[in-house]
């Protein structure tokens, strides 16, 4: 009876063991589900976009085993703070020069872990053929955000509308224009109304973010950023809290956005306004 009583303990050990082990072991297979799925701020997606992203969604799933969800912001103050609040895992909407300028600002410590590609912005007008065209003291719209702005100000600069002071950096401001022949007035807006200030405006610089959903197009063109050296701090790139760089499964994510079916994605969507850039060779 002794026996008996003490093989039916031992049984119930055994039972309760791998119930435990099971959860346990269920519990864990759940944390992997979850740490295998990435969310991907973005801002302003567009249908090209999203087929882009359905794109490195399916890379990611069948390679990688890596699920991708893509979630739209509005406009380019929420996605780095979503990032660092936890509430999306990534986020692919800005270029080096502007994710150093928020960092700064933000005290954040958010990094880039991939490249993506580089948008040359535009000089739009829809009052006018040619920078050449435009009259004296003409107004000009630019991004009011610190990054954008001097990215904006640079492509004034290029095409010889104006000139900076000896010394002043990449990150240039209003302050720092030294010649402006045609007394031009800059009319700082934000991102996203620099496409909507066409119609009041005689020119406006306005990021692709915002052009392609503006149906801005080389008919609204009137001067395009060139490429070279100095352009690597406009190159786009996904983003990641410093402590989360090193994620395997946020490494995979990179991997299978810089392919190329991506690259012939956007080739297909966008032609020469943007070019994928992790194999871009800059001179």
């Amino acid at each position: 009876m002794k026996r008996r009583k003490h093989t039916g303990l031992i049984w119930t050990i055994i039972i309760v063991a791998i119930v435990v082990i099971g959860g346990i072991a269920g519990f864990a297979h759940h944390r992997q589900q979850q740490a295998k799925t990435v969310t991907v701020g973005v801002v302003g997606l567009t249908n090209q976009q999203q087929k882009i992203w359905d794109q490195v969604g399916k890379t990611a799933k069948s390679k990688y085993g890596v699920t991708v969800k893509v979630k739209n912001f509005s406009d380019y103050n929420q996605p780095n703070k979503a990032v660092q609040n936890g509430d999306v895992d990534l986020n692919a909407f800005q270029h080096t020069a502007f994710l150093n300028a928020w960092n700064k600002a933000n005290h954040g410590d958010l990094q880039s872990i991939g490249r993506t590609v580089i948008a040359p912005i535009r000089l739009y007008s829809k009052k006018y053929n040619s920078i050449k065209d435009l009259p004296n003291g003409a107004t000009i719209a630019v991004p009011n955000d610190a990054s954008n702005e001097s990215r904006a100000l640079y492509v004034l600069k290029n095409a010889g509308l104006i000139t900076f002071k000896k010394g002043t950096g990449k990150l240039a401001t209003i302050a720092d224009i030294d010649k402006n022949t045609k007394n031009l007035k800059i009319k700082e807006l934000s991102a996203e109304q620099t496409a909507r200030s066409l119609n009041d405006v005689d020119a406006a610089v306005v990021n692709n973010t915002y052009a392609a959903p503006a149906g801005l197009t080389k008919k609204q063109t009137i001067y395009v950023e060139p490429l070279n050296q100095d352009s690597k701090q406009w190159i786009n790139i996904i983003v990641a809290k410093k402590s989360d760089a090193n994620k395997q499964a946020y490494k995979d994510v990179v991997k299978a956005f810089q392919t190329t079916q991506v690259k012939k994605l956007y080739q297909k969507y966008y032609g020469d306004t943007e070019k994928t850039a992790w194999d871009l060779n800059l001179k």
